[in-house]
């Protein structure tokens, strides 16, 4: 991982909800290596302690169920007696579920055979808000109390779904569209408490969750991607690297000390581009 610059974040204790993942597990490398104590908290504990383990002193792992608000609490609670009370917060938790997206790009009559709008399952649809809105929702309530008297920098994670919806996934554009949304809510709600908040949201970078989507198992590219590549005017993916520049102007509260609501698209001007 290439950490473009160095800011001081040596007075920060950070919670990271889905640290387990690639990107915030990379999230979490950058901001331990500019001196913030880092709480990576998942579902996943096995792969928020490899990281944790890796980053060293300054970094925990916690068990976290981000839809379970007692979970929640009681991962707060693990962090504050190690760390101190959380100041800065990132709601990274989320993804796209299978039941909450269609087999078909449009609305084809009578094809047989395929998963389309009408065949959708409510309990997907259902799961892919909880885990990207009420989790956000949640975990923000728990953390941002303590913060509401000192200060403090809350990061959401959004995404270009949010700008211009993608087809096949109608539920995950439609949270991610309510995470900036959400962003915009609580940067005005926290305002007079000195709590910035902000959303970052990535452009297309190939992940765990997304990869079989892009590329074939033979390691071609899919039909997908060739759309992807083609609307994004750089013509390629991101790298995760690509992303800490932006994650650390947005933590360093003299570089951005001014800045509450955006959501900063880094897409390699996918949300610029009309397609003509």
């Amino acid at each position: 991982m290439n950490v473009p610059f160095k800011v001081d974040l040596s007075n920060k204790v950070i919670a990271i909800t889905g640290a387990g993942g690639v990107i915030c597990s990379a999230f979490a490398r950058a901001l331990a290596s500019c001196g913030a104590k880092v709480a990576l908290l998942d579902i996943n504990y096995d792969a928020a302690k490899a990281v944790a383990d890796d980053i060293g002193s300054n970094a925990i792992a916690v068990k976290c169920n981000c839809l379970d608000k007692a979970s929640i609490v009681e991962a707060k609670d693990a962090v504050v007696s190690r760390f101190g009370k959380v100041n800065f917060l990132i709601n990274g938790a989320g993804g796209n579920n299978p039941r909450a997206s269609t087999d078909n790009e449009t609305m084809t009559p009578d094809l047989t055979g395929v998963k389309d709008f009408f065949a959708l399952e409510e309990s997907g649809l259902k799961f892919v808000f909880d885990l990207n809105i009420t989790s956000a929702f949640l975990v923000t309530q728990v953390f941002a109390e303590d913060m509401v008297k000192t200060g403090g920098n809350i990061i959401n994670i959004s995404s270009m779904n949010a700008y211009r919806p993608l087809t096949k996934i109608p539920a995950y554009s439609a949270a991610k569209a309510g995470i900036s949304n959400f962003t915009q809510w609580l940067a005005v709600h926290f305002a007079p408490c000195g709590i910035r908040v902000n959303a970052i949201a990535p452009g297309f970078f190939v992940t765990n969750q997304n990869r079989a989507l892009l590329f074939n198992p033979d390691g071609t590219p899919t039909a997908r991607t060739g759309k992807i590549l083609s609307a994004t005017p750089m013509k390629k993916f991101g790298e995760i690297d690509d992303l800490i520049g932006c994650l650390l102007w947005l933590s360093d509260d003299k570089a951005s000390g001014f800045v509450t609501g955006t959501v900063v698209p880094v897409d390699g001007g996918f949300s610029a581009y009309s397609g003509v």
